[in-house]
Parts: C-alpha cells; sequence; structure tokens
C-alpha cells in the first residue's frame, strides 16, 4: 500500500530587493536611558512655549484694569496721564521702534564688515584676539554704554549733529531742528540714543554673523578660487548666499535688544511724550524707558498702565521673531549654494 502523493506546493516568492533609490530607515533600539534623556529634551523645548505663554499671562493679568479704563484709546492717545486717566502708546513706540531703527542702520554695516574680515581677511594671529574683543563688548553692562554715552558721546557730537541739520536738513527734512541751534537742542535727542544702542548690538551682530560665515562649505571657497574668483568674488558668491539665513536671525536679535533697551536709553534721552519726527532735536522716549522710569512712582492704575505697555512690547517683539524665522526657513544658510 503506497501512501497519497502529498500535492505539490507551489514556489516560494523570492524576497523582494530593496530600491536602491530609496533611502533606508535606520533604526537603533531604545535602551530607557534613551527615552529618559528624549523625555528631558522634549520638556525642556515644552517649557519654552510654557515660560512664554506665563508671561503673556502675567502681562494680561496685570494690565487689564488700564485698557479696560481707557479702552482702544491706549494705542492712539499720545499723553501719558494716568492721575487724568488719559494715557496711552501712541507716542513712545513709534519713538522706540526710531532708536531701534536707527541703531540698525548704524550696526548692521559696521558688524557685517567685521565679520567678514575676521572670518575672511585677518591673519591667524589676529584672528582669535578679535573674536574675544567682540565677545567682550557683548559682555559690558548696558549702564556703562549708558554713561560712557552721556558724558562722553553726547557733548562730543553734538557738533556732527549741528552740521547734519545746517547742511542736510533742507533737503531731509527729517534732520532739521525746528527749536533753535543752540547745544541743549541737540542733547537727548532720538539720534545719540539710537547711536549708544548701536553700539550695543555691533557685537551681537557682528559675533553670530562670523560663526555663520565661518561655517561656508570649504569645498565651494576652493571651487570659486579654481574659477579664478577673487576673494572677495568668493566672499560674495559663497560666503555671504551661505550665511544669509544666519545675518538675518542676527539681525532681527539685534533688533530686539535695541528694542528692549532700557537703562542706556533711560540715561540719554530727555523723556516726550510727542511723536518725534526730528530725530536730532532733543526729546525722545521708548516703552522701556517709561517703564523703568515712572516704575518707581507708580500707583496702582499706572502700574497696571506699565504692565500693558510692556504687553505690547512682547508681543510686538515676538511678532518680528516669527517673521524672522519664516524668512530664515525660507533662506537656510547654505540654501543658495546647495546645489
Amino acid at each position: 500500500m503506497t501512501a497519497a502523493a502529498e500535492p505539490a506546493t507551489p514556489f516560494a516568492e523570492a524576497p523582494r530587493q530593496p530600491d536602491p533609490d530609496v533611502p533606508r530607515t535606520i533604526t537603533a533600539p531604545s535602551t530607557p536611558g534613551d527615552r529618559v534623556f528624549r523625555g528631558l529634551l522634549r520638556a525642556a523645548g515644552l517649557s519654552v512655549f510654557a515660560i512664554m505663554g506665563l508671561i503673556a499671562f502675567f502681562l494680561i493679568l496685570r494690565g487689564a484694569d488700564a485698557l479696560r479704563e481707557v479702552g482702544f484709546s491706549f494705542f492712539t492717545e499720545e499723553k501719558w496721564q494716568t492721575q487724568a486717566h488719559n494715557f496711552g502708546i501712541a507716542a513712545v513706540l513709534p519713538n522706540g521702534l526710531l532708536i531701534a531703527v536707527i541703531a540698525l542702520v548704524i550696526a548692521v554695516p559696521v558688524a557685517l564688515s567685521a565679520a567678514v574680515f575676521i572670518s575672511e581677511y585677518a591673519p591667524v594671529r589676529l584672528r582669535a584676539t578679535l573674536i574675544s574683543l567682540v565677545d567682550l563688548m557683548a559682555a559690558i553692562p548696558s549702564i556703562v554704554y549708558g554713561l560712557w554715552g552721556l558724558f562722553f558721546l553726547q557733548p562730543r557730537i553734538i557738533g556732527f549733529s549741528r552740521w547734519l541739520s545746517n547742511h542736510l536738513g533742507d533737503a531731509i527734512p527729517f534732520l532739521k531742528v525746528r527749536i533753535g541751534d543752540i547745544g541743549t537742542s541737540y542733547t537727548s535727542s532720538t539720534f545719540i540714543a539710537g547711536v549708544v544702542v548701536s553700539l550695543m548690538i555691533i557685537p551681537i551682530v557682528a559675533s553670530l554673523s562670523r560663526e555663520v560665515f565661518s561655517q561656508a562649505p570649504q569645498g565651494e571657497r576652493e571651487g570659486a578660487y579654481a574659477l579664478g574668483s577673487t576673494r572677495w568674488g568668493m566672499v560674495r558668491t559663497v560666503v555671504l548666499p551661505f550665511g544669509r539665513g544666519g545675518v538675518i536671525g542676527a539681525v532681527m536679535l539685534g533688533f530686539g535688544r535695541a528694542m528692549g533697551e532700557t537703562i542706556a536709553v533711560a540715561l540719554i534721552i530727555s523723556p516726550s511724550f510727542k511723536t518725534i519726527t526730528h530725530v536730532l532735536e532733543s526729546g525722545a522716549n521708548s516703552i522701556s524707558a517709561l517703564i523703568a522710569l515712572r516704575f518707581g512712582e507708580s500707583d496702582p492704575l499706572s502700574l497696571s498702565a506699565l504692565m500693558a505697555a510692556g504687553l505690547v512690547l512682547f508681543g510686538l517683539t515676538l511678532l518680528v521673531n516669527v517673521a524672522a524665522g519664516f524668512v530664515i526657513n525660507r533662506s537656510r544658510s547654505g540654501a543658495a549654494t546647495a546645489d
């Protein structure tokens, strides 16, 4: 008796070969230590959002009384008379922006030139010294800059301000001084405050820009030289496009620093609650200086008004950083030279 023949089994399909054009996903085994470390990093990242949210909540809570008292006129009123319930930031907010813009106009060209020189032109022996000096400038307290601007810079820059007003004031109206050609007409001005603040943000922009420039790909540098480029040609076609995103981030960080500067501006300015249209004239103000100068003598409503002003400054700085992040994401360092 013969056993029944087993049915024939079909041939097993050969395993599929991985597509060489598709990158393989490499996974590593996760250990308890890895999971703890990942959790700590995630908590640290989320804590930034939590802290920002708590700051915003605190400012909203403390500034709500003032905002309820005056309503939308808080953004349109130039006066600051809290006892009469007549106050707003229509003057101090544009003035603070103007100080920051003047600081950027002065600081950005100087900082970028210094960053390019240190990264590309400075001798190796001198480079480390220059980097240390730039970092040291960033560590100087703001009150030192303010005292230097008040007692050293201001008496010596009056002549330059007068020259600008007399020779360029007719052609450029915002440089004209209308309150008399005497020394006190040019002191404690928006221009002087902007110059002092520019010295404070130069090391920030220069240090961050230099760090980005130094990371430009060496192969692309050598390729530019191989094609007959000069050193400036290599910097213009390789280094500057590579560092575009980092430079934008550095400038926005400097702008936030200029907007929030308090002590140096408070020492320089002569507080004025009117919209500044002539930057060389005496009189200036900013939200941060307003808070510093009025905080110690504030009643509950005045303190709430200062908190509301701080909330506006916080929101403006946040919007600037969000816009800067959007621009950086569209022009990351190296995007122009990645191909």
